[in-house]
C-alpha cells in the first residue's frame, strides 16, 4: 500500500503542477481539454472493457449448470471450491486489470479522438476511393482503433467465459460427448460471432488502407493491391459475415459443425486470397511486365508526393554550370557584384572563438551550433553568426555546486553575441572575426549594432542550456539579491547581483506548492530552504523547444531554435511542423532519414508522434522570450486541413498570422528540417514521368559532406545578390549529385525572407553539363591546387593542426557556378587556442584562387586585382595605442627564393612558440602580438611561394 500511495502522490504532484505551470504561461485550455480526454478515454475504454469481460464471466457463472460434477471432473472441483469463497473479489479484481491497461492504452489515443472528433476536410479527394483525404488523416485511424478494441475486447471476454465455464462445469473437457452446456454453447457462440463480425469490419477497413501501405517501389495502391489483394478483402467481408451468421444461428442449431466449417472456411480464404493469391499475381503477371503495370500507380504516387510535400510548384530551369564570360576583370567585377553579402566565416567553425573569447566566465557557454541570421545595420542588410551566452552549470567549481548555488545563485545566462558573417579583420586576436554585438569589440571592431543600452534585456532565463529548474525571487522582504550576472554585458569586468522580476515562472506560494515541487522534482529543500517563500517563483520546462512541445504537443518541431532580438528582447523562434502518415499514395520515408546530416548530431531530433511521415507542412511560428519563458504561436498555413483541426480543438492557442510584427517577420526564416525533407523526396520525385522514374536513370543525391563522413551535405542559410534587379535574397541551398555519381546535378534554392512575396519558391536549376564537379570532387580540385597546396603545407610544417576546411558553398553566378570555402588552422597545446581563419579558397569554371579574404581569392582565381574596386564596409579601426598593431617585417635575407621561404616559415615558427608562451603566462596583448609576427611572416613565405611558381 505505501507503494502504491506513493506512486499515486507522485501522480498528484506531476499533474498538480503541471496545471500550474500551463496557467502561468496561459495555456489552460490545452491543459484542461488534453487531460479530460485523457480521462475520458481511460474511463470509456476501461469500463467498457471491464464491462465486457465482468458481465460474461458474471453470466457464465449464473448459468452454471447445477448438477455435481462426474468423479473425472475432481481435480477441477478443488480448483472450484479454491475459487468460489473469493469469487465476488477474483471477478472485479480481473475486470480493474483489463479495464486498466484498456484504459491506458485509450489514453495514447487521444490525438486520434480530437483529430476525429473535430476533423476539417482536406477539399481534394483520393484516386481510388473518391473520399476525401481527410478519411484516411483523421477518420479511418480512429474506426481502426475502435475496431481493434472490441476486437480485443471479445477476445479477453471469450478467454474469461471459457474459464469460468470450465471451472463450473460448462465445459467438460473429459467427457465424449456432451462437452458444453446449453448455457455455454449459446454465450460461446454470440461471443465467436462478434469477434468474427468485427474482423468483417476489420477486413472492410483494411480496403482503406491499401493506398497508405508500403510496397517495394511506393507508397499507396498499386496493381497487385487493386486486382488481388481489394478484391480479397472484399471477399473476405462476405465469408466473415456468413460465418458469423452461422455462430449466431448455433444459439439455435446446437450444432459446432456449421460454424466451424465457417472458421475454416475464413481461415483458408485468408490464406489463399488474402497471401497466396497477391504472391501469384505479384510473380506471374505483375513482374515480367512491372513497368506497365505499375505505371499508372506510380503515377498517382509520383502525384500525391509532389502534393504532400509541396513540391508541385518549383521554378525548373536548365542551367550551364560553365561561365559564359571572359575570366578578365569585367568578370571578376560581375561576379564579385553577386558575392557582397556572401558569408566567408562558417557558423560551425568559429564557435570556439565565440566560447573562448566571448563566454567571459566559465559558467557561460555558446551553443554547439550557432545561428545564422540577417540584420540592417547602418542601412544595410548584413549576414550575422549569432549565439546567446547561456549558463552552463557544468562549469562551476564542484566545490561550489550545492543546492542552494546551483538553483538560487546560478540562474541565467548573460547577452547574445553576434559576428558578421561577411566581413573579416586582420587581426588574429579574434579569429580575424568583427564582432557586431558582444564585448571585446575594442579589438574585434563593430559595436554593439543590434542592442542599445538601457533598451534591452540582456538576461537570459530560457534557452537550450538552462538548468531544469530555477527557484527566483527575493528570499523576503529588504533581502539582497543573490542571482549572480554581469554587471555590463559589454564589458568583461566585474558582476552584480540582481533579482528576476519577469512576469513568466510559477509562484511558489504556499506550504502545500513547495510540498508538491518537492515532490515533482525530489528536492526537500523546497520546504526546507529560507531561499523558499511565497513570493518565489520556480522556472522549469526551460528549454525553447521543450515549451513549445508542452503547449503544443500535437506539433513536429525542428530540431534547431534560433535566437532573434525583437522589440529589445531576445526570442527565440522554433518552427512547427504538422505531419501524417496517412495521405494516401504519398510516399512515406521516416522523418529523421530525411533529416539526417552532418549537423544532426549536434542539434538532436525532438520526439514526434510517428517517425514515419508522407505529408508535411510548416504549420507554426513559435516564439519564446528568452526573458520571461512567454510562449506564442502563430498560424502559417493558413490552408492546412490538420493545422485548422487543430486550431477547433485548441480554439485560444494559436494566434492568426496577422498577429506577427513587422520586426518579428524579418527574422522569420524557411524551415530548415523541412527543406531536408523537401530535398530528400526531391531526390527521386524531380522525375514526373512514371516510365523514367521507374528506370531510376535519373535518380539524384545528397552530396556527402566533403568535411565529415556523415552522409549528406548540410544546406546553410546564405544571403546574397542574384544579380535581378540588384536585390538581395535570403536564400537555403543545396545541391544533388546523380545517384551514386561525384558530378553536380542541380542546384536547389528556396527563398528564405519572410517579408517577400517570393517566400518559400523553391528554384531548381538543373545542370545541363553531365561533367560538372559536386562538392566532392571540388573538395578534392582545391586542396590539390598547386598554390592551395603550398599555403596548407607551411601549417602543417609550422606545426599547427591540420587545417580545418569551413563549409563548401555552392552559388551560381554569370551562367557559371561558384565554389567558397573558408579554410581555419588552430595552433596546438594550450585551452585557450581557437580556429583562426588563415585562408579563403575560390574555385571558379576552371580557376582556382587562394588569400585571406574573399575578394583576394577570386581576384587570383581569375588573374586580375579586385581589391581596388570593392567597397570595404565597416573596416576594422587600427589599433589604439598600447595594443598590438602590424609588426614591421624584418629585412628579407639574401639567397635563393626557398631559402627565403625557409627563413620566413622558421620566423612564424618562433612567433606563435612565443604566442604560445605568452597565451600560459595569460599575457594577451605580447599574445596578439607575436599571432601578428606569424601571420606577417607565413604571408611573406605564401608571397613567396607564389613568386617561385611564376618564374
Amino acid at each position: 500500500m505505501l507503494v502504491v500511495g506513493f506512486f499515486l502522490l507522485t501522480a498528484f504532484a506531476s499533474i498538480y503542477t503541471d496545471r500550474l505551470w500551463y496557467k502561468e504561461v496561459g495555456y489552460s485550455q490545452v491543459f484542461s481539454t488534453m487531460l479530460w480526454t485523457r480521462v475520458g478515454l481511460f474511463v470509456g475504454f476501461g469500463a467498457l472493457m471491464a464491462a465486457i469481460v465482468a458481465a460474461n464471466m458474471h453470466l457464465a457463472h449464473r448459468f452454471r449448470p447445477m448438477f455435481r460434477m462426474a468423479p473425472a471432473d475432481a481435480s477441477v472441483e478443488r480448483y472450484r471450491e479454491a475459487v468460489t469463497p473469493i469469487r465476488g473479489w477474483l471477478l472485479a479484481g480481473v475486470a480493474l486489470v483489463v479495464g486498466i491497461f484498456a484504459g491506458t492504452s485509450a489514453i495514447g489515443q487521444w490525438r486520434t479522438f480530437l483529430l476525429w472528433r473535430n476533423a476539417e476536410d482536406f477539399g481534394k479527394d483520393d484516386a481510388y476511393f473518391n473520399k476525401d483525404i481527410s478519411f484516411f488523416v483523421f477518420h479511418l485511424p480512429w474506426w481502426n482503433f475502435v475496431v481493434d478494441f472490441m476486437m480485443a475486447a471479445t477476445v479477453v471476454a471469450l478467454i474469461g467465459t471459457a474459464v469460468v465455464h470450465y471451472l463450473y462445469g460448462g465445459i467438460r473437457l473429459q467427457q465424449s460427448h456432451d462437452r458444453l452446456s446449453g448455457a455455454a454453447q449459446v454465450q460461446l457462440s454470440v461471443l465467436l460471432g462478434i469477434f468474427v463480425l468485427a474482423k468483417s469490419v476489420d477486413y472492410y477497413l483494411d480496403r482503406y488502407d491499401l493506398v497508405t501501405e508500403d510496397h517495394r517501389l511506393f507508397t499507396g495502391m498499386n496493381y497487385t493491391a487493386e486486382n488481388a489483394l481489394l478484391p480479397a478483402r472484399n471477399i473476405l467481408v462476405g465469408v466473415a459475415l456468413i460465418c458469423a451468421v452461422l455462430f449466431f444461428l448455433n444459439i439455435w442449431r446446437k450444432t459446432w459443425q456449421l460454424p466451424s466449417v465457417g472458421l475454416a472456411l475464413l481461415a483458408l480464404s485468408a490464406v489463399l486470397l488474402g497471401m497466396i493469391w497477391p504472391a501469384m499475381v505479384q510473380s506471374f503477371q505483375v513482374k515480367p511486365s512491372e513497368a506497365d503495370k505499375e505505371k499508372s500507380y506510380l503515377q498517382a504516387n509520383i502525384k500525391a508526393t509532389l502534393e504532400a510535400y509541396e513540391l508541385n510548384e518549383i521554378d525548373t530551369e536548365q542551367y550551364r554550370g560553365v561561365p559564359t564570360g571572359d575570366t578578365g576583370l569585367t568578370e571578376g567585377q560581375a561576379v564579385l557584384a553577386q558575392l557582397t553579402n556572401t558569408p566567408v566565416v562558417d557558423p560551425q567553425q568559429v564557435r570556439e572563438t565565440f566560447q573562448q573569447r566571448q563566454a567571459l566566465r566559465a559558467y557561460y557557454s555558446l551553443p554547439n551550433v550557432l545561428d545564422v541570421d540577417r540584420y540592417e545595420i547602418e542601412g544595410e542588410q548584413v549576414p550575422l553568426v549569432m549565439g546567446v551566452r547561456e549558463l552552463d552549470q557544468s562549469g562551476i567549481n564542484s566545490g561550489d555546486q550545492n543546492w542552494s548555488n546551483l538553483h538560487t545563485v546560478y540562474t541565467h545566462g548573460e547577452g547574445l553575441i553576434a559576428a558578421y558573417a561577411n566581413r573579416l579583420s586582420t587581426s588574429e586576436v579574434n579569429g580575424k572575426i568583427v564582432w557586431a554585438e558582444g564585448v571585446r569589440t575594442d579589438d574585434g571592431g563593430g559595436g554593439n549594432a543590434l542592442t542599445k543600452a538601457g533598451e534591452f534585456e540582456t538576461r537570459i532565463y530560457f534557452g537550450e542550456k538552462s538548468p531544469t529548474y530555477s527557484v527566483v525571487g527575493k528570499s523576503g522582504e529588504g533581502a539582497d539579491s543573490v542571482e549572480l550576472g554581469l554587471a555590463d554585458t559589454n564589458s568583461d569586468e566585474g558582476d552584480q547581483r540582481t533579482t528576476y522580476d519577469g512576469k513568466g515562472g510559477v509562484k511558489v506560494g504556499s506550504t502545500f506548492n513547495q510540498l508538491m515541487y518537492a515532490i515533482k522534482f525530489g528536492e526537500p529543500n523546497f520546504l526546507l530552504s529560507g531561499r523558499v517563500n511565497d513570493k518565489s517563483k520556480v522556472l522549469y520546462n526551460r528549454t525553447p523547444v521543450e515549451r513549445v512541445e508542452k503547449v503544443a504537443p500535437w506539433l513536429t518541431l525542428d530540431g534547431d531554435p534560433y535566437p532573434a532580438v525583437v522589440s529589445g528582447r531576445v526570442q527565440w523562434i522554433v518552427d512547427g511542423y504538422t505531419t501524417t502518415d496517412k495521405y494516401p499514395n504519398s510516399q512515406r520515408e521516416s522523418f529523421e532519414a530525411m533529416i539526417d546530416d552532418s549537423q544532426q548530431q549536434e542539434t538532436g531530433l525532438q520526439a514526434i508522434p510517428t517517425d514515419e511521415i508522407n505529408y508535411m507542412r510548416s504549420a507554426v511560428k513559435a516564439t519564446v522570450d528568452a526573458y520571461d519563458g512567454t510562449v506564442t504561436l502563430y498560424q502559417w498555413d493558413e490552408s492546412d486541413p490538420i493545422l485548422k483541426t487543430w486550431m477547433k480543438v485548441f480554439p485560444d492557442a494559436v494566434q492568426p498570422k496577422s498577429a506577427i510584427s513587422e520586426e518579428l517577420a524579418k527574422h522569420l526564416r524557411y524551415p530548415e528540417d523541412l527543406f531536408k525533407v523537401q530535398r530528400y523526396q526531391l531526390a527521386k520525385y524531380h522525375v514526373t514521368d512514371a516510365g523514367e522514374f521507374y528506370s531510376g536513370n535519373d535518380r539524384w543525391d545528397v552530396p556527402e559532406d566533403p568535411n565529415a563522413s556523415r552522409p549528406v551535405f548540410q544546406p546553410p542559410y546564405r544571403l546574397f545578390s542574384t544579380g535581378v534587379g540588384g536585390t538581395d535574397d535570403w536564400s537555403l541551398t543545396s545541391v544533388f549529385v546523380p545517384y551514386r555519381k561525384s558530378t553536380l546535378a542541380s542546384y536547389l534554392q528556396v527563398n528564405s525572407d519572410a517579408t517577400s512575396d517570393a517566400f518559400g519558391k523553391l528554384r531548381l536549376l538543373e545542370v545541363t553539363d553531365a561533367n560538372t564537379p559536386g562538392p566532392g570532387q571540388v573538395a578534392n580540385q582545391m586542396q590539390q591546387e598547386k598554390a592551395v597546396a603550398d599555403a596548407l603545407q607551411q601549417y602543417r610544417v609550422s606545426g599547427a593542426t591540420p587545417p580545418r576546411f569551413g563549409n563548401l558553398l555552392t552559388l551560381p553566378v554569370q551562367d557559371g557556378l561558384i565554389y567558397i570555402q573558408p579554410v581555419y588552422a588552430q595552433r596546438t597545446g594550450g585551452t585557450s587556442s581557437f580556429p583562426i581563419l588563415q585562408f579563403v579558397v575560390v574555385k571558379y569554371g576552371e580557376d582556382v584562387g587562394i588569400a585571406d579574404s574573399l575578394v583576394g581569392a577570386l581576384g587570383n582565381a581569375l588573374g586580375v586585382d579586385l581589391e581596388d574596386d570593392t567597397p570595404t564596409p565597416t573596416p576594422t579601426p587600427d589599433p589604439e595605442p598600447g595594443e598590438p598593431g602590424d609588426p614591421e617585417p624584418d629585412p628579407e635575407p639574401n639567397g635563393s627564393l626557398d631559402d627565403r621561404i625557409a627563413a620566413a616559415l622558421r620566423e612564424a615558427d618562433t612567433a606563435f612558440k612565443a604566442a604560445e608562451t605568452a597565451q600560459a603566462a595569460n599575457d594577451t596583448v605580447k599574445w596578439a602580438a607575436e599571432l601578428e609576427k606569424a601571420e606577417a611572416a607565413v604571408n611573406r613565405a605564401v608571397s613567396l611561394a607564389n613568386q617561385r611558381d611564376a618564374e
